[in-house]
């Protein structure tokens, strides 16, 4: 008897230490829900990098659609370019981490391998930079984005906080500035043409294309045919 009340007395630190972290994490879970289950139904009115850009005294310039008034070639070009296994993966692509970590035990530096669930989650509530905490986290939101909204309330979130130049945040916008038209109005090769922009929008210009961009452009258009056109987005129903 003795002996067992000494054992059970010494596993009381460790209970507590189990304890306060269950209570953690299901905090951490709750809190992480609030931050994303308002935004299936409510459109977000700022973004993270929204706030870091007015931070450093860039003027942000958005306007926001909603999917259906933007054109299915803008909607199939982002995915031609940016994640074509988006209907088929839960948030996190395992076939580009598994390429991004060999890359990267081989010197080849930390690297996304970012789902355009991981790229919204990233726009919406993180930072920039190429940390494993960042990672972690941006994998954290976008397994709990896809929980949460769906494949066609992400790709609309995607398409309405992406940074397509220099404090321009959404498509509709850019397809103002640029082209002066629509969203609901881009063809394929306009859309591709924004869709090309999105790893650089800072240095890369629709307005004035350099060769790289053009060169980018025209794989897009190609890889758009090659997933069957616009009849792709059916499999985000």
């Amino acid at each position: 008897m003795v002996k067992r009340a000494k054992t059970a007395k010494g596993n009381g630190p460790w209970r507590r230490v189990l304890r306060f972290a269950g209570w953690l994490g299901l905090a951490c879970v709750i809190a992480s829900l609030v931050l994303v289950l308002p935004f299936r139904w409510l459109d977000p009115r700022t973004t993270a990098f929204m706030i870091t850009a007015q931070a450093r005294g860039t003027a942000v310039h958005r306007q926001w659609v909603p999917l259906s008034s933007i054109s299915p070639s803008m909607q199939l070009a982002v995915l031609a370019s940016e994640d074509q296994r988006f209907p088929d993966h839960f948030g996190l692509d395992p076939g580009a981490i598994e390429n991004a970590i060999r890359d990267y035990r081989h010197g080849g530096g930390l690297r996304g391998a970012s789902t355009i669930t991981q790229q919204t989650a990233k726009n919406l509530y993180l930072w920039s930079g190429r940390s494993f905490v960042r990672k972690g986290l941006e994998a954290w939101f976008a397994v709990l984005l896809e929980a949460c909204w769906g494949k066609q309330r992400i790709l609309e979130v995607y398409l309405n906080v992406a940074e397509f130049g220099r404090g321009i945040y959404g498509v509709e916008q850019a397809s103002m500035t640029f082209f002066g038209k629509h969203a609901a109005d881009l063809g394929a090769p306009e859309a591709a043409l924004l869709a090309a922009v999105l790893p650089d929008p800072r240095e890369l210009h629709p307005n004035q294309p350099s060769d790289y961009l053009r060169e980018r452009q025209r794989w897009i258009i190609r890889q758009m045919r090659r997933l069957g056109g616009t009849a792709y987005l059916e499999r985000l129903r």
